[in-house]
């Protein structure tokens, strides 16, 4: 039989969470005409999110993400793979295994920044919008990982290639 991990609990809690919410969000863009994403609302809601509830965690995602990118971009350079983005964009052999990867570097993360994002639009807003959650959530741990790897990269690859050149010269 298979084991219970806590990834999984954490999983099973977010869609919990964000199967509860979708009633209400429907019944609000029946009653409304609103669907809130991109909307003028959902831009001044993001800059509401800056203060109250759960503003510390516009701080602590990011960092932690980016310790992640950080640590995958030494891997990555390890490997004598091109930097993330650069690779993303113009090695499509290696955009599946880079795309995998990130995600498994990420996915726990990823999932706790929805499940906050929900949270802090109940304490904020005093409602939850599931796909701005699917959204902000998200968008806040990715950007910060993917630059972060894809520069820890970059640097670590030209510091070898400069040590390299310092003992050959």
């Amino acid at each position: 039989m298979a084991s219970i991990s806590r990834s999984k609990i954490l999983y099973a809690i977010v869609i919990a969470a964000l199967l509860a919410a979708v009633p209400g969000a429907i019944l609000r863009i029946l009653q409304t005409g609103d669907p809130y994403l991109f909307t003028e609302r959902f831009f001044r809601d993001i800059f509401a999110r800056l203060s109250g509830p759960g503003k510390m965690r516009l701080v602590v995602q990011p960092t932690v993400a980016v310790i992640l990118g950080v640590g995958s971009g030494m891997k990555d350079a390890q490997a004598g793979c091109p930097p993330f983005l650069w690779a993303l964009a113009f090695h499509p052999t290696h955009r599946r295994e880079l795309l995998r990867s990130a995600l498994i570097s990420i996915r726990d993360l990823a999932a706790i920044a929805i499940l906050l994002d929900l949270i802090s639009q109940f304490l904020i807003f005093h409602q939850v919008h599931p796909g701005a959650a699917l959204l902000v959530g998200p968008v806040l741990i990715s950007l910060p990982y993917v630059l972060a790897r894809a520069l820890t990269n970059r640097i670590v690859r030209k510091r070898s290639r400069l040590k390299s050149m310092a003992h050959v010269g």
